[in-house]
């Protein structure tokens, strides 16, 4: 019987691959004449856009990546108090970072001290300069890099002047942002796991529940209890926890795989996955397939979808040892927060200084082809930073 490796690399290019795309699905948004297919879909729409499937796979890696996060340090022997600690910091410095990203979209230029490119590098900043991973310099300058941080990323927060339909407005939650939404889902997912000691039938229990939590949001059976939801914001619509523990369910199943051959897992993997695909059409009554809605349907097929090429990527990377195949862009799975932010000083810069690309490089081929650079470009900084021993750390 050949048995599954217990070490698992393809979680890091399954993180850097996805991280890679989704660099590259948000700079095509702005690229003209291209298939309608590559971008998300509209808000009233019915359907999938490729861009619609990365940010589910992104969740759903983050889930692959607690049950071995959270498992190293208990055997290292970290109580589980220190545990819930470590969890609630991380995901509160998601939420803060989501919630400086969200405001950036009501900025006022006009009523705001600063132009909104710089208020965007200077927070930017302040993250790299509070969060990087000091190794190599003394405390006592990582305390003053910290500090300077802090006093930025307050100095930015008075500064700040939004707009709003009832006039200017200082920063307001909004929608939390993509690191907001990762950072209470973690949160609510990753406690989860921590206190029912990774048992695979309370986590069921839990994405099923998530599952009919998302459903229901798309009724009007909550209604009635409305009143009591409003305080269950870190649920935001059931979609991106949902995906979260989908992915700690699979990585439990793979540790718990000892007695389990290859083809067995992967044999559970396909019917897995094939099933969430499958369910995913049959909740599509639910409010269609829509990203933008977080419905159902789009849980259930980008969950299907996230599960299959995960068990490809552990026969490629893990079994057949094909880790070469990526390693141009293995720094967007090693960095992934550095690479997620290094594009809010690219286009920050590119606004500020007036730099605009030509006709050829805005739509079609060109536009296409300019998408996949600034991807690999984003990535080579983030390469160069890391060599540098700078990389955030949270």
């Amino acid at each position: 019987m050949q048995q599954l490796p217990r070490r698992l690399q393809s979680i890091d290019v399954f993180r850097a691959v996805t991280m890679f795309l989704m660099i590259f699905v948000n700079d095509v948004d702005g690229v003209s004449n291209i298939p309608e297919w590559i971008k998300h879909v509209s808000e009233s729409a019915d359907g999938l856009g490729f861009a619609d499937t990365i940010f589910p796979s992104f969740l759903f890696i983050v889930g692959l990546s607690v049950p071995f996060a959270l498992n190293k340090r208990m055997q290292s022997g970290e109580s589980k108090q220190s545990i819930m600690w470590h969890i609630i910091l991380r995901s509160l410095t998601l939420i803060i970072m989501g919630f400086f990203h969200v405001n950036l979209e009501s900025y006022n230029e006009e009523a705001a001290l600063l132009p909104m490119p710089v208020w965007e590098i200077l927070i930017t900043l302040a993250f790299f300069l509070i969060w990087l991973d000091y190794k190599t310099i003394s405390k006592i300058k990582q305390h003053i890099l910290r500090s300077t941080g802090v006093i930025i990323l307050i100095s930015m927060a008075v500064l700040y002047k939004g707009e709003s339909p009832h006039g200017i407005t200082w920063m307001q939650p909004h929608w939390w942002g993509i690191l907001g939404l990762i950072g209470w889902a973690y949160l609510t997912c990753a406690l989860i796991y921590l206190f029912s000691n990774g048992r695979p039938k309370l986590l069921l229990a839990a994405f099923i529940f998530f599952l009919i939590y998302t459903t229901l949001n798309q009724t009007e059976l909550l209604k009635p209890v409305s009143s009591i939801l409003k305080y269950c914001w870190f649920l935001n619509g059931g979609s991106e926890v949902s995906f979260i523990m989908s992915g700690i369910i699979v990585s439990v199943i793979y540790r718990q795989s000892n007695s389990t051959s290859r083809q067995q897992f992967f044999t559970i993997m396909f019917i897995a996955g094939v099933g969430m695909i499958t369910l995913g059409f049959l909740l599509r009554p639910f409010g269609g397939i829509s990203k933008i809605h977080g419905t159902p349907s789009w849980v259930g097929i980008c969950t299907g979808i996230s599960i299959l090429i995960f068990s490809l990527l552990i026969y490629l990377i893990d079994i057949k040892g094909k880790t070469d195949w990526f390693n141009i862009i293995k720094p967007a799975g090693t960095s992934t927060l550095t690479c997620y932010l290094i594009p809010y000083f690219l286009y920050s810069f590119m606004v500020l200084f007036h730099i605009k690309y030509p006709v050829f490089l805005a739509e079609g081929i060109g536009g296409l082809l300019r998408s996949f650079a600034i991807a690999f470009i984003v990535i080579f900084i983030t390469a160069m930073l890391e060599k540098k021993h700078m990389r955030l750390k949270i």
